[in-house]
């Protein structure tokens, strides 16, 4: 991949947040017909995930994912795992869509919360990348416009279209992340389970998520990301962070302390030290460039 700065973003530029800031920065009027519409949305999605069948034996089968996973995404030396685009466009998007229609019709009532986040967060990161494969090649997922509404068209990406659906109710990647598997789980984990297809990202696994394994996958998540230059880092006496720490600090805390105390949870050994005795995050970084193996 050719040398490029990484792209910095402000607290509020992150274009799958959803911050009603953004839209009234721009605009003065309108915002409460957006507000009225992603309250009702986000109550349709949540109803979806009401209950949980507690105890149920009954799961959703994977096994197609992650035969697609360790198929087309490479794990490369520098710690980033990127996807093969290319490859999955020439070969395998039918198989990737058979596998998105099996989760779009599963009877979700019938399991328990852990196949419950594996199902959700599956189907996220499968449909974002069907999404980005179909119209490869593309430098971002940000280049990539599908319409939702005015928030979308400032701040690009395919993240609040209607692109999928979970027992024919029409959902976009916004109101699976942000509407159900943040506000009903309240697992900050998921920030490490979920994949936009860019640099900045945790890593897209090589293995399905599924709710036998749902712990050690995201812990798994979780200690890569953290341990990895894109999590934290050092530079010039500061500290940096992903900027999914100032996105969404609310999910670890609220605070600098709380996201350095998650963090101290999956640290090793050279970034411990450097967590020790520190207090605040002094900035953040992003990068939207594309996971691509082949850029």
């Amino acid at each position: 991949m050719p040398n490029r700065p990484e792209v910095v973003l402000p607290h509020d530029s992150a274009p799958h947040v959803g911050r009603r800031a953004v839209l009234v920065s721009l605009l003065s009027t309108g915002a409460c017909l957006f507000s009225t519409n992603s309250s009702k949305a986000a109550a349709s999605a949540q109803e979806l995930f009401a209950k949980a069948a507690k105890g149920s034996s009954k799961t959703i089968d994977h096994s197609a994912w992650d035969q697609l996973l360790k198929a087309y995404v490479k794990p490369n030396a520098d710690g980033i795992n990127r996807f093969d685009y290319k490859g999955l466009k020439a070969r395998g998007l039918a198989s990737l869509s058979a596998y998105i229609a099996r989760l779009e019709a599963a009877d979700v009532s019938q399991l328990d919360r852990p196949e419950q986040f594996a199902l959700l967060a599956n189907l996220y990161n499968a449909k974002t990348i069907e999404i980005v494969a179909g119209r490869y090649p593309v430098k971002s997922i940000k280049d990539i416009s599908l319409g939702g509404g005015l928030v979308a068209a400032v701040t690009g990406g395919p993240w609040k279209a209607k692109v999928t659906k979970i027992q024919g109710v029409s959902l976009s990647l916004d109101e699976i992340e942000h509407d159900i598997l943040r506000a009903l789980f309240k697992d900050p984990r998921v920030h490490y389970a979920v994949n936009c297809a860019s640099i900045g990202c945790p890593n897209l696994a090589t293995d399905a998520l599924t709710g036998a394994k749902l712990d050690a996958l995201l812990d798994a998540g979780a200690r890569a990301y953290i341990n990895h230059p894109r999590g934290f880092s050092a530079k010039g006496g500061e500290l940096v962070s992903s900027s999914i720490y100032s996105w969404f600090k609310a999910d670890f805390g609220g605070t600098d302390q709380g996201v350095l105390e998650h963090a101290r949870k999956y640290a090793e050994p050279a970034l411990a030290a450097k967590l020790a005795k520190a207090t605040k995050i002094d900035s953040h970084t992003y990068d939207w460039r594309l996971n691509d193996i082949n850029a």
